[in-house]
């Protein structure tokens, strides 16, 4: 536990210092990592510790970032405070879905999250007068729309933007660590091991899956608003199909099952495209396949070495 804190610490010192040493862009850049830690986080709550796959983050992002979009823009409300109505949006939907999710399992399971990332972008297109169509929304119209800005706290914008998203990301990171160390988490992962060890016990099993559904969603929305946030645009295509899968990925490579390691996933989806084209590498697509593989791999082998 000890180990843990120090190594918080130490996280959140280099986030302070990290915007004073780098430029805009690369600072905007963090800023995005930041969302995706976020989401990262949210879904190795419904993967690594309920045990069920998702396959639909991204579109549950989608649901965050329209939400934040539409009450920017149509409504002229705050974006500070449209991160929290994107989190219970999403999260509703989530335990929405979770209920009938319930009875799928495995393959079925993903295939039906995946359902989600499919069908949300034609949706989006489809109700063009609510949604933008396939031109999508720009978030700030004007600047009262915006609550930052450029010299908002003596910040830059940019400076700002990743300033906001990582708080966040580490009060959320904090809450997630709070809760799956309780009761809650407890419980979780005793109804993932065993059905009947979780009922012997008085668990719910039902209640406890659909709560890491809602939790994980609503994650996933304030990753949504965030990341529209600081690109100032929302579009379906914002939110495309191949997140879904990359946000798996993340999850995936960082180690699910444990939340400590979903920076390392979120830096892979962000930088990994820059480094492999930089490169002339291939596609990125076959690193993300061969980081799958290998950390499939190595956290069998790190579970197998453990359990002696």
């Amino acid at each position: 536990m000890r180990r843990r804190l120090y190594l918080l610490a130490a996280a959140a010192v280099v986030l302070v210092v990290l915007p004073l040493v780098l430029s805009e862009f690369r600072t905007l850049q963090l800023a995005t990592v930041g969302a995706y830690f976020i989401a990262i986080v949210g879904l190795d709550v419904l993967v690594g510790h309920s045990g069920q796959v998702s396959l639909g983050h991204g579109g549950l992002m989608a649901v965050g970032g329209y939400t934040t979009a539409i009450l920017m823009a149509h409504h002229g409300v705050l974006d500070l405070w449209t991160i929290p109505l994107a989190a219970l949006v999403a999260g509703g939907i989530g335990v929405l879905f979770g209920v009938p999710a319930l009875r799928l399992t495995g393959l079925f399971l993903a295939l039906a999250t995946f359902g989600i990332a499919v069908v949300l972008p034609t949706l989006l297109k489809h109700f063009g007068h609510f949604t933008g169509g396939s031109t999508g929304i720009t978030l700030f119209g004007s600047p009262e729309q915006s609550g930052h800005g450029v010299g908002y706290l003596g910040m830059t914008n940019d400076t700002w933007l990743y300033a906001l998203t990582w708080t966040i990301g580490i009060a959320l990171f904090l809450l997630a660590w709070w809760l799956l160390s309780s009761r809650f988490g407890r419980a979780l992962r005793a109804a993932r091991d065993s059905e009947p060890a979780a009922a012997a016990s008085g668990i719910n099993r039902s209640a406890y899956r659909v709560a890491a559904f809602g939790i994980s969603a609503a994650y996933a929305g304030v990753a949504g608003a965030l990341y529209a946030i600081n690109v100032a645009y929302v579009s379906p295509d914002t939110y495309s199909i191949q997140l879904s899968l990359l946000l798996l990925v993340g999850a995936v490579v960082g180690g699910y099952g444990s939340i400590w390691a979903a920076l390392g996933g979120a830096l892979l989806i962000e930088y990994l495209p820059d480094v492999v084209s930089s490169k002339q590498a291939g596609p990125a697509t076959f690193f993300y396949g061969a980081a799958i593989i290998a950390a499939v791999f190595a956290v069998h082998i790190v579970r197998k070495v453990s359990a002696r």
